[in-house]
């Protein structure tokens, strides 16, 4: 094999082999990455299989906590496979870290579901879903020092930066494959069982990706220190129990990753939850806009890679940093009036007021998603904030009052949900349809899907609903249509003892008199202009992101770099960057803005900038090969 650098660090063409380490080491990592978003973006069909026995609220909860469990191994993945890296080596590390990702990600799609292996199913999931995180947390600290000890010191930055395409492309190939299931499957045949053809392609990418890799060699770099006998014998205690390796791995975590992991998470992954969960656009356009702002900015990954051997690693990192920091509040304002222009307007005009006692409301941090609102006023606000409606708060209601909601000249009240458990049902549907109404009337873009009413309750149900002027005589005289007594209660329609003994049961549809939601017109969706909001998000991350595998690995000796790179690396994007939409929500309720979030990525942009500015070096020119 052809030495990675010459003397001195001189540039000289890439090598065949260093060509096929490169592709080798990024096309595993896409796999990964593929392997890892399967379970976000099909969190909802997993939920159903495997934890139908539970209330939907319940379902999404455990469905939740699952795919956060991947994410909080990730660190220790980085600890674990790290010190395997640096004890062993590159090369075995990363076949290991690519092995267990695809074996459990493919295990995922041929797990049965909690009705046929009942709760064993769940709790394999789980397990599974550990077993990818920890892959994870070895798998990219292993690929980026592979590549990195195989790169001349003058082309490092373009070399690693093929890495940092990876991420990126993985989530855009485990779109179009979803999409593409999608797309030749009927909607319940994709949530029955077509859901598990993306985790099972995973197998021939994982066959694919131990086949090159097997070929390749070990690193030069590692195996020159381990043939002349001064690798580490403990990694983990030489990288951060002594402060000299525990200062660089401490100036990597808060001046680079921790900033890097923000911008990557707001202008990826959070801009999609944006525009699918707060701006109420279709989800499958929201996965193409998504996949095309992708598939255009996804070259600047090298192209900023390839920069920073020419002016330096820190300055473009910065500089994505620094832009990020003054232009997401306009970015994410500009995103709502192109995305759905009609809620835009409704902002503008109509805002909510929340009366409460005080102490009645919580700061609503829920990372997991088990917290539930429970106060009169949490109620109140969390169900505002996912209608992405301003509000303002006001803390003058008498203790032990219910809070109120205010919208326009209608004043709905809230209701406790500890103080009236019996009635928490009851009092959510009729708190939920008031001021879904008022916010109708206040120009909100609202639609009401079809009511299915059981005849013994159809008179209830007009009397019930005076808004919509309904004529019982003239829904009983139109279409109907007559199913089983069991499918009915199923469908919530009635319960058997309203059935009265009967077993066949007449329903009507009485169309646009069922349940409201808040949704984008899609005529309405300015494409070019999301696309390119979108296109900007994904450069200020190839900014940030296409640089820091090279200064990673260069601000570490040999002896510990594996370890030392992966931990910070992790801690940055799998707690600063997935917590994310968790912390921004929290924070856009407590102030009833759905901007006011955006602080967060803002503000931890702003310390990384500020300690990458003052402490962090660059370290263009690095000698990995004196670097032991």
């Amino acid at each position: 094999m052809a030495m990675a650098s010459t003397a001195g660090g001189s540039s000289r063409g890439m090598t065949r082999e260093e060509k096929k380490v490169i592709f080798a080491s990024s096309l595993g990592t896409i796999f990964e990455w593929y392997d890892f978003y399967l379970y976000g973006a099909l969190a909802a069909a997993i939920g159903t299989t495997f934890f139908a026995t539970y209330p939907e609220a319940t379902r999404n909860i455990f469905t939740l906590l699952v795919f956060a469990a991947g994410f909080l191994v990730r660190p220790f993945g980085a600890l674990v496979f790290g010190r395997i890296g640096d004890l062993v080596g590159r090369k075995y590390t990363f076949l290991v870290t690519i092995t267990i990702m695809g074996l459990s990600t493919f295990l995922v799609g041929l797990l049965p579901g909690s009705a046929s292996w009942g709760i064993a199913a769940p709790i394999i999931l789980v397990g599974l879903r550990m077993l990818q995180g920890l892959a994870l947390g070895g798998e990219y600290g292993g690929a980026a020092t592979y590549v990195a000890e195989h790169a001349p010191d003058d082309r490092r930055g373009f070399y690693t930066s093929w890495i940092q395409t990876t991420a990126t492309l993985g989530l855009f190939l485990s779109l179009i494959i979803i999409l593409i299931v999608q797309n030749s499957l009927s909607k319940e045949d994709f949530a029955a069982w077509g859901w598990r053809i993306p985790f099972l392609v995973s197998a021939i990418l994982l066959a694919i990706s131990v086949w090159i890799r097997l070929s390749l060699a070990e690193s030069p770099t590692f195996q020159r220190m381990k043939d002349e006998g001064k690798g580490s014998k403990a990694p983990l205690s030489e990288a951060f129990g002594q402060w000299k390796n525990a200062k660089i791995a401490l100036l990597a975590l808060f001046g680079l990753t921790a900033g890097q992991a923000v911008v990557w998470y707001n202008g990826q992954f959070y801009a999609l939850f944006f525009l699918a969960n707060v701006l109420k656009v279709d989800p499958q356009s929201v996965n193409i806009m998504i996949a095309i702002a992708l598939a255009l900015g996804s070259i600047f990954f090298v192209v900023f890679g390839w920069l920073s051997d020419k002016v330096g690693r820190k300055p473009i990192i910065m500089a994505g940093l620094a832009l990020a920091i003054v232009t997401t509040f306009p970015l994410f304002k500009a995103l709502t009036w192109a995305a759905n222009p009609a809620l835009a307007t409704a902002q503008q005009n109509t805002r909510a007021t929340v009366t409460a006692a005080p102490g009645d409301c919580k700061f609503q941090f829920n990372p997991t998603g088990t917290r539930k609102p429970l106060t009169s006023c949490d109620i109140a606000t969390d169900f505002l904030a996912k209608s992405s409606v301003p509000y303002d708060i006001i803390t003058t209601a008498a203790p032990g009052t219910a809070a109120s909601v205010k919208i326009g000249t209608e004043t709905v009240a809230s209701y406790d949900a500890v103080a009236a458990a019996d009635k928490a049902a009851s009092n959510d549907a009729a708190f939920k349809k008031a001021v879904n109404l008022a916010l109708q009337d206040g120009g909100y873009p609202l639609k009401r899907a079809a009511a299915k009413v059981a005849d013994q309750k159809l008179d209830a149900f007009v009397a019930a609903n005076p808004e919509l002027k309904l004529d019982a005589a003239a829904i009983r005289a139109g279409e109907k249509a007559t199913v089983p007594l069991a499918q009915a209660v199923k469908d919530k329609v009635l319960t058997a003892d309203d059935a009265a003994g009967a077993t066949d049961v007449t329903v009507y549809s009485v169309p646009a008199a069922g349940a409201f939601s808040m949704f984008a017109d899609p005529a309405a969706v300015n494409w070019a202009k999301v696309i390119g909001i979108l296109f900007i998000l994904v450069v200020y991350v190839t900014m940030v992101y296409g640089p820091i595998a090279a200064i990673l690995v260069e601000m570490f000796p040999t002896r510990i770099r594996y370890t030392g790179m992966s931990l910070p690396y992790h801690i940055g994007n799998g707690w600063f960057g997935g917590l994310l939409p968790a912390i921004v929500f929290a924070l856009s309720a407590s102030k009833g803005d759905i901007y006011y979030g955006l602080w967060y990525p803002v503000v931890i942009a702003a310390m990384s900038l500020i300690i990458g500015m003052i402490f962090v070096r660059d370290t263009l020119g690095t000698d990995l090969h004196t670097k032991q």
